[in-house]
């Protein structure tokens, strides 16, 4: 299966574009939301981690355990409540439903993580969570839908394109944008040339991001590197930009444990 997702700006308007895609014969179980927000009484019976798993999957997955989980809600799926570091509360809603309610309606917790990455594994760049995250924390609805295929995609993309939805790809850039001027300054008080080495930086910036986020191994991120970026990983600018990133990251994960 292949992914499909867009960026709403409200959960009412990622409802109305869900609706027309159940109108077009996209099943009802692949259509999730993640949407900010749970009531305090819900917060509370969330358990938090310290460590983060690797893909939103696994996040949502590991930490609705004890979480509420309801049959109905929008579209009538499942809705949980998670809380994902460096996001904060979340309400996951329709994240493989049968896996989520498993017997009875009972939240499975942690063993749904595995089958909500691989539900999600084909088409949704795991280097791109971060994305999603950042639309969250911004208090959008990303909704994501499961295809049959890149006809269906391209079907449903026109569809979350004439509700109003931004692509992944205009809001990567347009998270990047919100950051640009502040690392240039960082870059070019060193005296070194923001505008000539951003490419290289943001890569790394990015790297640092997907590598923090998953858990990888020490030894393990250098041949990560190595093979995604191997005409840049070991530069300068490369190196500025993955440093800045980890502090980033960390400053995202500090400012919702506290």
């Amino acid at each position: 299966m292949k992914t499909v997702a867009g960026i709403f700006t409200s959960q009412a308007a990622a409802e109305r574009a869900a609706e027309r895609l159940r109108s077009k014969g996209i099943a009802p179980e692949h259509i999730n939301f993640l949407t900010p927000g749970t009531s305090r009484a819900q917060l509370e019976t969330v358990p938090t981690t310290e460590t983060e798993q690797p893909g939103m999957g696994k996040a949502v997955g590991g930490l609705v355990g004890g979480a509420v989980g309801v049959s109905g809600g929008a579209l009538g799926l499942a809705v949980a409540s998670a809380f994902i570091p460096g996001v904060g509360p979340v309400i996951a809603i329709g994240l493989a439903a049968e896996a989520l309610l498993g017997v009875a309606g009972a939240v499975v917790g942690a063993a749904v993580g595995g089958a909500v990455e691989n539900a999600l594994s084909q088409g949704l760049p795991k280097d791109e969570i971060f994305v999603y995250e950042d639309a969250l924390r911004q208090g959008r609805t990303v909704l994501i839908i499961l295809t049959e295929g890149d006809t269906q995609a391209d079907a449903v993309r026109e569809v979350l394109a004439q509700a109003g939805a931004e692509s992944i790809d205009a809001a990567r850039e347009q998270w990047w944008i919100g950051l640009r001027d502040a690392e240039a300054e960082v870059y070019t008080a060193h005296g070194l040339d923001f505008t000539q080495d951003e490419a290289a930086y943001r890569q790394g910036f990015e790297a640092a991001l997907y590598l923090e986020r998953s858990g990888e191994a020490h030894e393990e991120i250098r041949g990560y590197l190595q093979t995604h970026y191997p005409d840049t990983y070991d530069g300068e600018a490369f190196r500025r930009g993955y440093a800045r990133g980890r502090a980033y990251h960390e400053a995202l994960r500090e400012r919702y444990h506290h």
